[in-house]
């Protein structure tokens, strides 16, 4: 039985867990202010072409969201999301429960675009009852989507531009950001965002460390005094270190991108099966997931072979599944599934 539920199923990368060991018994300083810390924070920003930001570690992707939007957001504000945007659906409320509206907006391929968020803007000012209402205080989108789907630079030149127009911040959750930036369709990089984004961070819990994020804010000072912000959501590590060592060794003779590019490789190899299998896939992602349309009996088929993760169901009534590599698929698992396919 092979398990493809989600991109976080395995531990850590072997190198991760070889510097873990190697320093456990080191004695260091707290809260981040460790050397492997200051040496991580100093590969990311060399690697987003910063010479000037601020990085800042953290240890999952919901904490992440919530501490950095609740830190840009005033307290009449709300962000502007996908309909299909993580903080939106798979969150638990922990937006809204920092006291911050999520202000959802259609998307196409689980994408939202700059015409959308302008023209919603425009009508809340418009509204006479604007100061009855949340006002739109950020953007918030992930690349890759929830879909797969990856914003091209045109993109997210555009929403960065209309953030500009209307005076706020552009962020973008990376989570999966290694498996974006490893695909052969992806045209950005982490310099074209640390160049359009207000804030962004790697996702190190979904591509290849034990646990961990790192916020990444390319212009100094952009949130007054967001390590105390940090300590007040319960999101600042005392044992920092072990989140700058992960890092540190991600960051690494091109580790984060040499396992996220296997990632995508093999579910490429297993998306191609699918379709040549008669599945039907449903969202055309060009990373490291895979979303299938399965009739019943292909459903139940799937299920003697395999775990998921149930993602919808079609107007039809067809089960949408996802199935995720990571950084830790092996050749052999593709080919094992493709075979009992």
């Amino acid at each position: 039985m092979q398990h493809f539920d989600s991109d976080y199923m395995e531990g850590a990368h072997p190198l991760i867990l070889e510097a873990l060991v190697r320093t456990n018994m080191e004695k260091t300083a707290g809260y981040g202010t460790d050397p492997y810390c200051a040496s991580a924070r100093e590969k990311i920003l060399a690697a987003c072409g910063v010479e000037d930001g601020e990085v800042h570690l953290l240890i999952g992707g919901t904490q992440t969201n919530a501490t950095v939007i609740k830190a840009l957001l005033r307290p009449y504000e709300g962000v502007i999301a996908a309909t299909t945007g993580h903080i939106a659906l798979h969150e638990a409320g922990a937006i809204e429960a920092s006291g911050h509206k999520v202000l959802t907006i259609p998307t196409v391929d689980g994408k939202i675009s700059a015409e959308a968020v302008d023209e919603y803007i425009k009508a809340f000012r418009a509204d006479e009852a604007w100061d009855h209402m949340v006002w739109p205080g950020m953007v918030y989108v992930s690349q890759p989507t929830e879909y797969g789907t990856l914003y091209s630079k045109a993109e997210l030149e555009a929403l960065s531009e209309v953030c500009h127009k209307w005076e706020i911040p552009l962020f973008v959750d990376g989570a999966r950001l290694g498996y974006a930036l490893a695909s052969a369709e992806s045209d950005v990089t982490l310099r074209d965002l640390a160049r359009l984004c207000d804030v962004f961070y790697i996702g190190g819990t979904k591509c290849g460390a034990m646990f961990g994020e790192a916020v990444v804010i390319p212009r100094k000072g952009l949130i007054p005094h967001f390590f105390t912000t940090i300590k007040q959501q319960g999101a600042l590590l005392a044992k920092g270190r072990m989140l700058g060592i992960q890092f540190d060794t991600l960051f690494t003779d091109d580790l984060y991108i040499n396992i996220a590019r296997q990632a995508v490789s093999e579910a490429s190899r297993l998306r191609e099966a699918f379709r040549a299998k008669g599945y039907e896939i449903y969202a055309e992602s060009p990373t490291n997931q895979v979303f299938v349309a399965l009739s019943a009996e292909q459903e139940a088929h799937l299920r003697t072979l395999t775990t998921f993760s149930e993602w919808e169901r079609t107007a039809d009534g067809r089960l949408v599944v996802r199935l995720a590599t990571s950084w830790a698929t092996r050749t052999e698992d593709i080919d094992e599934l493709i075979n009992n396919l």
